[in-house]
C-alpha cells in the first residue's frame, strides 16, 4: 500500500493541530519571555528550587525551540516532552495546584502535546520529508 494513497483528512488534522498548538505556543508565551527574558529572570517562577534564570531558560526553550519544531513537524514526538513538561509543571505547581482554574490553558496546552506524541506528526511535517 503506498503511503500517500492513505486518506488525506487524518493528515490535514494532524497538520492543524501541530501549527495551531506549536504557533500558539511560541506567539503567545515563548516569542514575549525570549524578548523580555532579563526582565522575565528577576522573578521567574522557580518550582524545582534552580533558581528562576535557570528556570526560564528551560521553559523558554520549551516555548520557543520545541513550540517552533512541533509546528514544522521536525522530530515532533521528542519535541513535545519539554512541552509536556512545561505544562505539567505549569498546571499542577505554578498555578497553585488548580489546573482547571488558573491552570487551565496549561492544562488544555499539555492534553494537545499529549495527543500529538501518541498520534505522531502526520504526512505533512519535515519528519516525513526527511525520514521517510
Amino acid at each position: 500500500m503506498l503511503l500517500n494513497s492513505e486518506p488525506i483528512a487524518e493528515d490535514l488534522g494532524k497538520l492543524l493541530l501541530r501549527v495551531a498548538a506549536g504557533g500558539g505556543m511560541l506567539w503567545q508565551h515563548g516569542w514575549g519571555k525570549l524578548m523580555h527574558f532579563s526582565d522575565a529572570a528577576k522573578d521567574f517562577d522557580d518550582p524545582f528550587g534552580l533558581g528562576p534564570t535557570v528556570s526560564l531558560v528551560m521553559i523558554v526553550f520549551a516555548e520557543t525551540l520545541c513550540a517552533l519544531l512541533v509546528g514544522l513537524g521536525l522530530w515532533t514526538r521528542i519535541s513535545t516532552v519539554p512541552l509536556i513538561i512545561g505544562m505539567a509543571v505549569a498546571a499542577f505547581i505554578s498555578n497553585s495546584g488548580d489546573p482547571f482554574g488558573a491552570g487551565e490553558k496549561a492544562l488544555v496546552y499539555m492534553a494537545i502535546y499529549l495527543a500529538i506524541f501518541f498520534i505522531g506528526s502526520g504526512r505533512f511535517s519535515l519528519d516525513r520529508l526527511k525520514f521517510q
